[in-house]
């Protein structure tokens, strides 16, 4: 029996899934054992049960140690020794073939014997996906699909994400840093096993979304999830919405700090993408009767005190919309050009804040820069939202002019848009929600990731949606 082909189950496949096969590739490195795959079981095997998505813990004991997965029903259960709920599984079920979760050997229950098969290194892949330095830099010109076991084709790196309960704040994050090539290489490269829980799931989650070779065209972020809320103490739950903003702060300065980062500059891979530099200049404000808020400035005879401090994003105030609108005024959108929410940023323009006036000005530009649009705000009585439409450039934004000294940059100071996530709906948790924009650079394509919905969008309809959180790249082909 040919065990590439007879794998999925004990009956003859027909002539479409024979042809699907063609186009699914296999991992061809690893020899075939010369005992037949009936006489291991292997035919028993049924690929569309399995699901490695899922927190591996053990279906009697819950225990996360040393367990298995039956590759007949996809169910994971702990040990396979004679005691072991996997043995008492094959014994009762009469299914014989499990996959250690962590080492990925295979075994045949209640035998207890190793089986290594070339046609087992699909399942192995999909539990683990790897990827070679070359193969990682083909991913953004990569335009060819995949195709699933339902011989449906999905675009790697372009899949949905399952929300399971209210977990789409943290899908558009996830689906923005998976973006970002030098975090994805990153992630997808290094090895991460003496490391934490979460940088470990992060890493696993990234390689699925990029994963050419998936058995579904989407993805489940549970394992991640699950890290999240025990990493946050529950901070950030699985079933209540919270604020995409606070969990990417959150989980940026947890990577940083689990992966060895310190205060020092570039001491990780998160500090050396997205930390910036800016000055802020503060003067506490002595009151003038004849001064109008608006028309303050600094007084160069009194003390200015100046701090600089680092940033991995940048918080950018959207202009209050009108108060009283009559009834064809209702029906206009306000909107605000992102120069001039930027312009806070440009070292004079001075804002008041808790009775002291201050002015920023930009020192050091990162590599990758987080714009966060305050959209959202709270009165003691309810959350409210600015619905005001900000107007942006896809491709290069220059943001030299907001720089202390823009020829002290040794690159250049233009940025492209490479991930733009919106919110939709009504203020407040579980009222509206969150989307994500991500560009295909190879095909010069944008989608649109809501969840599990995935679709191409004109890049002209980007700019209608109410943007709440940017991230933008250096341009490095410009001068």
């Amino acid at each position: 029996m040919n065990s590439e082909i007879n794998i999925v189950s004990g009956e003859k496949r027909g002539h479409e899934e024979s042809e699907f096969e063609s186009k699914r590739p296999r991992l061809d490195n690893q020899s075939t054992t010369d005992s037949s795959s009936s006489s291991l079981y292997l035919d028993t095997i049924n690929r569309h049960m399995l699901d490695f998505d899922f927190e591996k813990v053990c279906s009697v004991s819950l225990s996360n140690l040393n367990v298995y997965a039956c590759l007949v029903c996809g169910k994971y259960f702990q040990g396979r020794g004679r005691n072991s709920h996997a043995y008492f599984h094959s014994l009762h079920e009469d299914h014989h073939v499990f996959i250690n979760l962590h080492t990925l050997q295979v075994y045949v229950l209640p035998d207890g014997y190793e089986v290594k098969d070339s046609s087992l290194n699909d399942i192995k892949y999909v539990l683990h996906p790897t990827f070679t330095e070359e193969q990682v830099a083909l991913l953004d010109q990569n335009t060819k699909h995949s195709y699933d076991l339902n011989n449906k084709k999905y675009l790697p790196g372009f899949v949905g994400l399952n929300n399971v309960k209210a977990n789409d704040y943290v899908n558009v994050v996830i689906q923005a840093l998976a973006h970002i090539p030098p975090l994805r290489d990153y992630f997808i490269l290094q090895n991460f096993e003496n490391s934490t829980q979460l940088v470990q799931r992060f890493s696993i989650l990234v390689r699925k979304i990029w994963n050419p070779q998936a058995f579904k065209g989407q993805v489940s972020p549970h394992e991640l999830l699950q890290e999240i809320s025990n990493a946050s103490n529950k901070r950030f739950k699985l079933a209540e919405q919270s604020d995409p903003i606070d969990f990417l702060c959150w989980f940026l300065n947890s990577l940083h700090k689990d992966l060895g980062g310190t205060k020092k500059q570039n001491s990780s891979i998160i500090h050396k993408i997205f930390q910036g530099e800016v000055k802020v200049d503060s003067q506490m404000i002595i009151a003038k009767t004849d001064v109008e808020e608006k028309d303050r400035s600094f007084d160069v005879d009194r003390e200015i005190v100046t701090k600089r401090s680092p940033f991995l994003l940048l918080n950018l105030d959207l202009p209050p919309p009108p108060l009283f609108q009559d009834e064809v005024e209702k029906n206009i959108i306000p909107q605000v050009a992102l120069t001039t929410i930027l312009s806070k940023y440009d070292g004079r323009t001075p804002l008041e804040s808790a009775g002291t006036l201050k002015r920023s000005q930009l020192v050091h530009l990162p590599n990758y820069i987080i714009f966060h649009i305050k959209r959202f705000t709270k009165n003691n009585w309810a959350a409210e939202k600015n619905p005001t439409i900000v107007n942006f450039p896809i491709k290069n934004l220059d943001m030299g002019e907001y720089l202390e000294n823009p020829s002290a940059e040794n690159l250049s100071t233009h940025y492209d848009l490479i991930a733009n996530i919106c919110h939709e709906g009504k203020p407040g948790k579980g009222k509206g929600i969150y989307k994500v924009h991500v560009q295909h650079r190879g095909k010069d394509q944008w989608y649109q990731i809501q969840d599990l919905i995935v679709e191409e969008i004109n890049a002209q309809m980007i700019f209608l949606s109410e943007s709440y959180i940017q991230a933008t790249y250096f341009n490095l082909e410009m001068p």
